[in-house]
């Protein structure tokens, strides 16, 4: 078996749990990338720890999805290690990133990548883009992340989705918080914005989202694009943003309207004493598998 990098000794977590359907990363749909990054965030730092407590508190999860009546797992879902960074400047780091990411993709992979903060999503996206053209983004966050640079790199957290940008239009779903500057700027660049405080005046909200995508899509979701109330475990929090169901919903008509080819979750900052947070991500991401291969195990499943 090949993997797309090596390391001296690694003993990987494994999304899910032991179960006697998992496969080795040759045969696997699904691969899961932990990207324990946390360099630029600005204000509460800790997502470095991100990924690894959300495959601890997969660990603990139920695997038969009662919503799609599957258990997607007989898929094929291997777990690489935590990616080992290079110890250098961003520019480093996102190279090392979309190499990685590439290996992936070129291999046929459904990547799930867990962060880490969310300058990790722009080289994924770089890498799906060069296989995937006319791919859009839909990126589920509290903030545009649309700066150009901040504190001095242009692959901070706050420039994420400007680097998208670079590769992917995108449609940002539940903002709530921007600078002037993003604001100006954000009528010049291919993307489409559903503000958090006007977007559910329309009913039909979440068909606006979906027409607003390519046929292939990548998703990202930053933590706090929930309501706190629900994901308090983030770095940069906002007031607003969406429930678990909206999220589900939202989810679920944009796998069933398009082919998601990936996505990530980036920007948990783990609790101590709560883990709610963390299990929280761990089913977001059973939940997108569900939703996106559930139809292919159904009939085995039931």
């Amino acid at each position: 078996m090949s993997l797309p990098f090596e390391y001296d000794s690694v003993t990987p977590g494994e999304f899910g749990g032991t179960k006697p359907t998992t496969t080795d990363f040759e045969n696997a749909r699904v691969v899961i990338l932990p990207i324990p990054l946390d360099r630029t965030t600005s204000y509460v730092p800790g997502t470095r720890l991100g990924p690894h407590e959300i495959l601890v508190a997969s660990s603990h999860m139920e695997l038969w999805d009662e919503e799609t009546e599957t258990d997607v797992h007989s898929i094929g879902i291997y777990t690489l290690p935590e990616l080992e960074l290079p110890y250098a400047g961003m520019d480093e780091v996102i190279q090392e990133i979309r190499r990685v990411a590439s290996e992936l993709v070129n291999r046929g992979k459904f990547p799930v990548v867990l962060g880490g903060e969310h300058s990790i999503t722009a080289p994924i996206v770089a890498a799906l883009a060069a296989k995937h053209a006319g791919l859009s983004v839909l990126q589920i966050d509290a903030h545009a992340d649309l700066r150009d640079s901040f504190m001095g790199t242009p692959h901070n957290h706050a420039c994420a989705m400007r680097r998208v940008l670079e590769y992917a239009r995108c449609t940002q779903v539940g903002v709530r918080s921007l600078s002037p500057e993003e604001a100006a700027v954000a009528p010049s660049l291919p993307t489409e914005i559903f503000y958090d405080f006007n977007m559910r005046r329309h009913d039909d909200w979440i068909d606006r989202v979906v027409d607003s995508l390519s046929e292939t899509v990548y998703i990202t979701i930053d933590c706090d694009g929930f309501d706190p109330a629900i994901m308090p475990a983030v770095g940069t929090p906002e007031p607003g943003g969406l429930t678990w169901y909206e999220m589900l919903a939202l989810l679920r008509r944009v796998i069933d309207a398009r082919r998601v080819v990936g996505c990530d979750i980036v920007e948990l900052c783990p609790m101590p004493g709560n883990v709610a947070p963390n299990f929280l991500c761990a089913k977001l991401i059973y939940k997108i598998l569900s939703y996106r291969f559930g139809n292919e195990v159904g009939s085995a499943s039931r």
